[in-house]
């Protein structure tokens, strides 16, 4: 066999394993916890337990200082150092027009309270906080109890 052919067959063999191996990924599509676990009763085929929905009114907080949740799809949305997508709708020159939440004015100060013309860095990058709410069963046993007075 010549070096050609060892080359071509070796190119050959290395697309077969590559597509085997997606293959089989893509076969078995199973969510895992965060510790590898598999999710009991969570196949992303039928339904994602994940799926934000699209413009719906927004879930109550059930804290004083909660996050409000996220009322919409956010997974095209993008946010990086120099651009920040939620700004579109939700900046104080924007959300009257689009009829979003306008940014809470705690998100224009400093850890030491001195206020500032634009974000704050450490919250110019909203989804730290903030999550798109989702109509899903939890995934483990919870307990809490909402705080008195807030949302009741």
């Amino acid at each position: 066999m010549n070096t050609t052919s060892r080359l071509f067959s070796s190119a050959i063999l290395a697309v077969f394993l590559a597509l085997t191996s997606l293959t089989s990924a893509v076969a078995e599509p199973k969510l895992k916890s965060l510790r590898g676990s598999e999710i009991q009763g969570a196949d992303t085929e039928s339904a994602d337990p994940f799926k934000s929905e699209k413009d719906r009114a927004p879930i109550e907080r059930n804290y004083v200082q909660q996050p409000p949740l996220i009322p919409h799809k956010v997974e095209t949305y993008t946010v990086t150092k120099n651009f920040n997508k939620c700004m579109d709708c939700h900046a104080w020159t924007r959300y009257k027009e689009t009829g979003a939440t306008k940014v809470s004015l705690t998100h224009f100060k400093t850890r030491d309270g001195q206020e500032l013309s634009n974000i704050s860095p450490r919250r110019y990058f909203c989804l730290q906080c903030h999550v798109p709410q989702a109509d899903a069963k939890p995934l483990v046993g919870n307990r809490f109890q909402a705080a008195e007075g807030i949302g009741h």
